[in-house]
């Protein structure tokens, strides 16, 4: 039986540039399905995509997160290719993703960038150090080595497709992808990937510090939520350090004169240690929820109707 390919191109205002990613991709991958989801264009996106052979679905609710949940929602297939409409991604890779998807079992294949030419191609220096920054603080929190963390092209399993729940609203969608694949142990292929600068006259919709921080809370959160022992572990530490800090020389002086002069600061170091044995407690009954968290996805995993028995 032939499988089903799906390509996803998110769009806003890609009027430029998405009559031109549709055909390469169609080019690359002519058995598969082309699907545009117009979030909110106002420069004729949709109209454009749909003369060129796109099928064409919109999102209303803003932002690129929103879309993927509904492409995700919406869409079936036996391998999902993401990729963006600002003709970024050369479409001559999206074989190879297929192929590692469907033949090598691969549940996300990640197209790199950052191992070959995003520095050179990319003009915004912010970005640059942004990424080098997002890939530095994941692989050191999550004890992984991915190469490039934020890249939008990118070939799914529908097993990942169908179990992923969507939580972003906006571009730290990909950040969010990354760190549940690592967390839930899904093989993950990465291949290193031309990237071309957006042509003269297509506008990036990225803000380099309004993005940037809400790709950090992402992983703020995310790192509580997925590594909660270790997260509160290591806040419950700095409390114990600054009270224990505070208590030592309280009790040396106690021990020299048998007095106890600055209760103040006594009181506040017991405080804060305290703080650190109830941070401790909290890290540890969350990271037995979570490991039973982790247990019930697994079982549901096995229980999965999604895609050809692997």
């Amino acid at each position: 039986m032939k499988s089903k390919i799906a390509v996803l191109i998110p769009c806003y205002n890609e009027a430029k540039t998405v009559a031109k990613v549709v055909a390469d991709y169609r080019a690359a991958l002519p058995e598969a399905d082309i699907y545009v989801y117009d979030n909110n264009s106002s420069d004729g996106t949709d109209g454009i995509a749909r003369a060129a052979g796109a099928i064409v679905r919109y999102e209303r609710r803003q932002g690129k997160g929103n879309v993927i949940r509904t492409m995700f929602r919406e869409i079936d297939a036996d391998c999902y290719v993401m990729v963006d409409g600002d003709d970024t991604y050369p479409a001559e890779y999206a074989p190879e993703m297929v192929r590692l998807v469907l033949e090598e079992n691969a549940d996300m294949v990640i197209g790199d960038r950052l191992s070959a030419t995003y520095f050179t191609e990319n003009k915004r220096p912010f970005h640059n150090m942004g990424n080098r920054v997002v890939r530095g603080l994941i692989n050191l929190l999550f004890h992984s080595s991915v190469r490039d963390i934020m890249t939008g092209f990118r070939a799914f399993s529908p097993l990942f497709v169908k179990t992923f729940p969507v939580l972003s609203r906006g571009f730290e969608i990909e950040t969010e992808m990354t760190i549940h694949a690592l967390d839930k142990n899904f093989y993950l292929r990465e291949i290193p990937v031309n990237y071309r600068d957006r042509p003269e006259g297509s506008v990036s919709k990225l803000n380099t510090v309004r993005d940037g921080l809400r790709v950090l809370r992402m992983i703020f959160l995310l790192f509580r939520d997925y590594r909660p022992m270790t997260f509160f572990g290591l806040l419950g530490g700095l409390f114990a350090l600054v009270g224990m800090g505070a208590f030592l020389p309280v009790l040396a002086e106690y021990f020299k004169t048998g007095l106890v002069p600055r209760f103040p600061t006594l009181i506040a170091s017991v405080g804060l240690l305290t703080v650190a044995v109830l941070l401790w407690m909290v890290g540890l009954i969350l990271s037995v929820i979570n490991k039973k968290h982790r247990q019930l996805y697994e079982l549901i995993l096995n229980l999965r109707p999604y895609g050809k028995d692997r």
